[in-house]
């Protein structure tokens, strides 16, 4: 089996932000290859590390890496949103920190047959970070509607040329069912004027990454949860998430401060009547972003911000 690779981005960034208690318990929910998680379990005495991840690959790479750790680490193939729960049947109330890192890894990028990256064109449009799960990328491609299929890359993929992406799409279907990463490449290319395809990067990228959100409910796990796993942080836990585009980032952003400022009362209102209580306090009032040096060496991080959140006891004043 090829190694399961993905470099940790904002590795001692996250290290320093989480605070690690050598007693303390904590949460990895996106395990990968286990390049964060190793160096948490690195700093635990008694302290437990819970990781998860929805890729088999994944949990077989980190298990193997992590190993050495023995009972301090205990792994869970699930995905994040049911991070909560499962914690609690393992008989665990709160933690000290919850750690999510939302980049897809440089293995599943890399593997032709997993069908994330628009470079391969031989490869399957598949695209599921869980493969126990029976639709994938192709079936939205075949099966949406030209209406779904042009929200999804406006709203997912932020694209310029949805519209005529959409229309492509659906013509080019009733000829033949389109499978194949070269196959809708063509079509975006196609839908986009020449002059804009050599600028700006790949011109698939986006079509792409929209798919990708789409079929995995990346942004609906992420919105519904952010407040539970605050909820699961013991006072002085800490949340830190780091994002990879402006979607993942603003609903984040927004979380944070919610649950650092909730109440709901009118401006003019001279004191809260709502009853609404602050969770904690945002730690990073601006994202935490990869070095230079970072940048350089791994290209993939360019885009990546890191967002902190710090939950207080229920009686504390921010």
């Amino acid at each position: 089996m090829k190694e399961f690779s993905h470099k940790s981005v904002l590795l001692e960034e996250c290290i320093r932000e989480l605070k690690i208690d050598p007693e303390g318990t904590y949460v990895d929910g996106t395990l990968g290859g286990a390049g964060h998680s190793s160096e948490i379990a690195k700093r635990l005495t008694t302290g437990k590390l819970i990781g998860f991840d929805q890729d088999a690959e994944a949990i077989e790479a980190s298990s193997r890496r992590l190993e050495p750790f023995g009972d301090r680490v205990t792994i869970i193939r699930d995905n994040f949103s049911h991070i909560s729960s499962r914690v609690q049947e393992l008989g665990i109330t709160s933690v000290n920190g919850e750690l999510l890192d939302l980049g897809v890894s440089s293995y599943q990028i890399d593997t032709p047959e997993r069908g994330f990256s628009y470079m391969t064109p031989e490869a399957d449009l598949d695209m599921r970070m869980d493969q126990s799960s029976s639709m994938t990328a192709a079936d939205i491609i075949n099966t949406y509607s030209r209406e779904e299929l042009f929200r999804i890359l406006r709203d997912y993929g932020e694209e310029k040329f949805a519209s005529a992406i959409a229309s492509r799409i659906v013509k080019e279907r009733e000829k033949a069912p389109i499978k194949k990463v070269g196959e809708l490449n063509s079509i975006i290319d196609a839908s986009i004027p020449a002059k804009i395809r050599k600028t700006g990067g790949h011109p698939a990228k986006r079509t792409f990454q929209a798919l990708r959100i789409e079929l995995n409910d990346e942004l609906g796990v992420l919105e519904g949860h952010i407040d539970e796993w605050i909820d699961l942080l013991a006072p002085g836990g800490r949340l830190c998430i780091i994002t990879f585009h402006s979607l993942e980032d603003r609903i984040v952003k927004a979380a944070f401060r919610r649950n650092e400022d909730p109440c709901t009362c009118p401006r003019e209102f001279p004191v809260c009547v709502c009853g609404k209580k602050s969770k904690g306090k945002v730690i990073t009032k601006k994202p935490i972003l990869p070095t230079d040096q970072e940048m350089e060496e791994n290209s993939r991080s360019k885009s990546a911000k890191l967002r902190v959140f710090e939950k207080i006891s229920p009686s504390s004043d921010i």
